[in-house]
């Protein structure tokens, strides 16, 4: 068996989409898991489209998701170039060899021309097509006489390369994840192969490379399915051995209907793209998980389950372990709905498994955090209260907002709850005993539950308004911590700002 080599091949006319990092994946574990290699080629050949930037952009978020690439542009290898701008003379070379079978052909008319012929049928109610019904009234090769077709290229007449179609075949097509198919060639039209400009486009290009690079599978989504009979037509006609092509399904937006999508991404409130992405032209930033606070493992565990079960359905799984597992005949027909609160919970999950010194160093890189004078200490100690509430790193430090800052005002409903007449002469007598202790957790519970004995008061008439006066309102860890964690200056501050404020 020849060397599994598969590739992923993106167009930088914009941000890498969920979908893009998904199939870059599954490119990789197969890849890995057959003692493959893994090829990154960047099809630049649309330059009208082309968006500056992008290409760093693919390489970089395909780093922060540890899809590593073994040939690319920036790794190099020896099937370069890995930028198909930079192929072009390999381009020239195999067209002249298509040209001289019967399966391409010159086309000389004018885009406006054909623009002309497509409102023509539109006003019949008909569509127009460039197949093997229209070629022969058209102005191309197949049409004009050859001296026709000399003088135009002797004026330098623009033209197309057009592949030609075969007339009535039945193409039987087969697909790793879809199985057989067949499409009759009288259904496929004309596509052009080279543009006026001398670039390929996709499809001949694509071809070319992917036998230059001796690409043995090809694994891309299934809006490249129409576009499967021309590719295997191509490989025909060059007399090239075939890859295997397995066509992945959509991700589909949350609700299930339809293709996920940027918009859907500003309407629910969650990124579609791995990184942040500045829209060169207007300035707009479309947000990415990685600055959004994923985790790199969540965000890759959440997209390969996109489409692909593990054995036994374990939903937590690494990509080490995914490369041990992955079977691309078990990579899932039917398209896979994105679902926000899912995405979320595989961070909480990867949160959880990190340790607290790990998770200190990503907590101080928060601005909040970094402009404190808070030490790593206490830091650690609000990392272990806060951890196991925390989706995001960063909601460490939103939902414990008051460890870093004192509280300006008190939540209404909490206050009537928990402050009456008597409750600044609690806290003042209990600010008195625990501020006799070692202000360690361990000792200042034991001190709250001795005066609550000694006073014969109740545990709430004590803690709420006391837990008030800390937060400003009733939540957070167990008070014993929090009263260590802010220490003994900081928690007389807060109670006597409280008792003046609420008095």
């Amino acid at each position: 068996m020849n060397k599994v080599r598969v590739r992923f091949a993106p167009s930088p006319t914009g941000p890498l989409h969920l979908g893009g990092v998904r199939t870059a994946l599954y490119d990789y574990l197969f890849a890995k898991s057959s003692g493959g290699n893994f090829i990154l080629r960047i099809e630049d050949t649309d330059t009208a489209r082309f968006v500056e930037g992008a290409e760093e952009y693919i390489l970089e978020a395909l780093d922060w998701c540890g899809i590593i690439p073994d040939e690319s542009p920036k790794h190099g290898g020896k099937f370069g170039p890995y930028r198909q701008s930079e192929r072009r003379d390999i381009y020239d070379k195999h067209l002249a060899e298509l040209l001289k079978t019967d399966y391409a052909y010159l086309a000389f008319d004018t885009p406006e021309e054909l623009d002309e012929i497509r409102k023509e049928f539109e006003e019949k109610g008909d569509v127009f097509s460039y197949n093997y019904i229209s070629r022969n009234r058209l102005k191309n090769s197949l049409s004009l006489s050859d001296e026709e077709v000399k003088k135009l290229l002797d004026n330098e007449t623009p033209y197309v390369v057009r592949f030609k179609m075969p007339v009535d075949r039945t193409l039987i097509l087969e697909d790793i994840i879809r199985g057989t198919s067949n499409v009759n060639t009288n259904s496929l039209d004309d596509k052009v192969l080279i543009k006026q400009d001398g670039m390929p486009t996709y499809h001949f290009a694509n071809v070319v490379d992917d036998h230059e690079m001796e690409i043995s599978h090809v694994i891309r989504g299934e809006e490249w399915l129409p576009s499967l009979g021309l590719h295997f037509l191509l490989y025909e006609a060059f007399g090239w051995k075939k890859p295997q092509f397995a066509h992945l399904s959509l991700i589909l937006k949350p609700e299930g209907k339809g293709k996920l999508s940027k918009r859907d991404g500003d309407k629910f409130g969650f990124p579609v793209f791995p990184l942040n992405f500045k829209d060169q032209e207007t300035g707009n930033i479309s947000k990415g998980y990685r600055e959004e606070g994923y985790l790199p493992e969540a965000f890759i565990n959440m997209v390969a389950l996109l489409g692909w079960s593990p054995a036994d359905d374990k939903e937590i799984i690494s990509l080490e372990e995914m490369v041990k597992e992955f079977d691309l005949n078990k990579v899932h027909k039917a398209g896979a709905r994105f679902s926000k609160e899912k995405a979320e919970w595989f961070n909480h999950q990867y949160l959880q498994q990190k340790s607290d010194d790990e998770i200190l160093d990503n907590l101080k890189k928060l601005s909040e955090i970094s402009e404190s004078s808070i030490s790593d200490d206490k830091l650690l100690k609000i990392i272990g209260l806060m951890k196991e509430r925390a989706t995001f790193i960063k909601d460490i430090y939103s939902e414990g907002i008051f460890f870093f800052n004192a509280p300006k005002t008190f939540d209404e409903k909490a206050s009537k709850k928990s402050w009456n007449e008597n409750t600044a002469d609690i806290l003042n007598k209990l600010l008195n005993k625990i501020s006799a202790t070692s202000f360690k957790a361990e000792d200042i519970s034991t001190a709250i539950h001795d005066f609550a004995t000694a006073e014969s008061l109740g545990f709430g008439k004590i803690m709420m308004p006391l837990r008030l006066a800390l937060v400003g309102e009733l939540k957070g860890p167990d008070v014993p911590d929090l009263l260590e964690i802010l220490g003994k200056t900081e928690t007389e501050k807060r109670i006597n700002f409280a008792i003046e404020t609420l008095k």
